[in-house]
């Protein structure tokens, strides 16, 4: 198994590799970086948004075409949603094998404060883990520090952990059907 993560071409340069890497190490998976061949779609003008439902089906016809059978994580540069929500960070569709992030509203530009790259990376790691264990058949988490606990701010995304919590990686440990186990957070 492996993972292709799209990263969209204006989601911001630069900050694919580190990302990558990190989610990579997380996962214990191997992860390959790609260009994005997929047209992003699903743009509502009215909101200012891309449907993610929209974007995840596109990924589902691309990976039909291609005949792709990794996991796909799109890092698109457009604010999502879903409809019933204002927006969300991403969505997955475990059984399309597809995820799709937005850098929008993780970047500190859009709060008003002041970029930093290291923070965003951080946050593009934290969410696309996330998705990508959903992927891996993980629901959400009650665990506020766990990577698979759902934010509904961006305070509650920057205060989970880059690792599972001990229950989440025993079930994720069990679903890849392996002794090796994701690589546990190193920053605590």
């Amino acid at each position: 198994m492996r993972i292709k993560i799209f990263w969209d071409s204006g989601a911001l340069s630069g900050l694919e590799t580190p990302a990558s890497r990190a989610i990579g190490s997380i996962l214990g998976i191997p992860v390959d970086l790609e260009e994005n061949g997929i047209l992003v779609t699903g743009y509502d003008r009215r909101r200012n948004q891309s449907d993610a439902q929209k974007i995840l089906a596109r990924l589902q016809l691309y990976k039909k075409k291609q005949r792709v059978t990794d996991l796909i994580l799109l890092v698109a540069k457009n604010d999502l949603f879903v409809k019933g929500s204002d927006f969300v960070f991403g969505l997955a569709r475990e059984p399309v094998g597809a995820a799709v992030i937005s850098t929008a509203r993780l970047k500190n530009e859009f709060y008003g404060r002041e970029g930093n790259d290291d923070l965003l990376v951080s946050r593009v790691v934290t969410e696309g883990t996330h998705e990508l264990g959903h992927l891996l058949g993980l629901d959400h988490c009650s665990d506020s520090q766990c990577i698979m606990f759902p934010p509904e701010t961006l305070d509650q995304l920057d205060g989970k952990k880059k690792a599972f919590c001990p229950v989440c990686l025993g079930l994720l440990t069990a679903l890849l059907g392996t002794t090796r186990e994701p690589v546990p957070d190193s920053s605590t």
